[in-house]
């Protein structure tokens, strides 16, 4: 009987017709400008549209937000919706030509009258919930008598009352608060804090 040939596999495979394709210069030109564009969104379109992290500074908002922690800020939400009471915020106190940031809590909304009494806050003349404060206020500031908000502004606390420095402060005042934040200088609401990690969820 004929012995069949032995064949020895070189582990290769080499089909007629299968060596790659050169690629064109265009196609490394559309590839790098792919890259290009993935490193633009990343650096500057979700810093600054969608996603920004930020650190707070100071005890303003004991006990929710502690000095150093780490949070994310979700910058495009109010482009849908608007901001809501009791929301936390980052904002511009002097206006977005300032790269200065504070973080509150949002209580009064555009066109309401908000007013502090007995260190109670009260909207359109009815008490309303406030159960972040660490403290009692020690000082109503423009408050003290019904204070109506502009369409476009908001009336924003510290949860650490005595050492906050918010609406109830306007710029010319000796503490050089923000006054009623406008809506053009919201960065956008506090969504998750991200350090410590084992504080690692969204605020209340």
């Amino acid at each position: 009987m004929e012995k069949e040939p032995e064949i020895k596999s070189t582990g290769e495979i080499n089909l007629e017709g299968s060596s790659p394709k050169k690629r064109s210069p265009l196609s490394y030109i559309i590839e790098g400008l792919i890259y290009v564009a993935l490193i633009f969104v990343c650096v500057y379109v979700v810093p600054n549209y969608v996603v920004q992290r930020t650190v707070v500074s100071g005890d303003s908002m004991q006990d929710t937000l502690q000095d150093e922690e780490s949070l994310l800020i979700d910058k495009i939400s109010y482009r849908f919706t608007d901001p809501k009471r009791y929301d936390i915020i980052v904002f511009y106190p002097k206006g977005r030509d300032v790269e200065e940031f504070y973080v509150k809590r949002i209580f009064g909304l555009p066109g309401e009258t908000i007013q502090i009494k007995d260190n109670e806050i009260f909207i359109n003349g009815e008490k309303i919930d406030d159960p972040y404060a660490k403290d009692a206020m020690d000082n109503e500031g423009i408050a003290k008598e019904p204070y109506v908000l502009g369409d476009d502004e908001y009336f924003v606390l510290g949860d650490h009352r005595t050492a906050s420095i918010d609406s109830r402060y306007l710029p010319d005042d000796p503490l050089e608060g923000p006054g009623p934040v406008k809506f053009e200088n919201i960065a956008g609401k506090v969504f998750l804090r991200i350090w410590p990690l084992d504080k690692f969820g969204i605020p209340d």
